[in-house]
């Protein structure tokens, strides 16, 4: 089955001094975000940026991959506490997204700490936001069992 999912963004002005607001189309679960050049370069200041949508659909999907992963394995988590930390730099050429950094604190019965690093691991390289950005932004993890 295909999935096919729709964000809309309104425009108004230029780079510097424009802004606008950015919705949920398919699901409609956030409406009117406002976005503008100063919240992806300078300071958020009750705005979002096209990085921290990518944060959050990475560590969203993330947590399913290494859900789905334990799971396979018979050691399902209890919880997982996933964040993502994506960063907008500029470089040779211009701005862009750099490196996405996953961290995640799992609550995984049965397993131990070798087993849950590389069960991490191996959701990273398989977490299609990951695939997505692999080969054009560096990915990180850092993966730490809770008792």
């Amino acid at each position: 089955m295909v999935a096919i999912r729709r964000a809309h963004v309104i425009w108004d002005g230029d780079l510097a001094s424009g802004s606008g607001i950015v919705s949920a189309s398919t699901s409609q679960a956030f409406t009117a975000l406002p976005v503008t050049w100063g919240s992806r370069t300078e300071s958020a200041d009750g705005r979002t940026s096209p990085e921290e949508l990518i944060a959050a659909a990475h560590a969203s999907c993330y947590a399913m991959a290494l859900s789905a992963g334990l799971g396979r394995a018979s050691t399902p988590p209890r919880r997982l506490e996933v964040s993502a930390m994506v960063t907008f730099d500029r470089v040779a050429g211009g701005w862009r997204v750099v490196s996405s950094d996953l961290t995640v604190r799992g609550w995984v019965p049965g397993i131990d700490a070798a087993a849950f690093q590389q069960a991490a691991e191996a959701a990273k390289d398989s977490c299609p936001v990951s695939q997505a950005l692999k080969g054009n932004v560096a990915l990180g993890i850092e993966a730490v069992l809770e008792s």
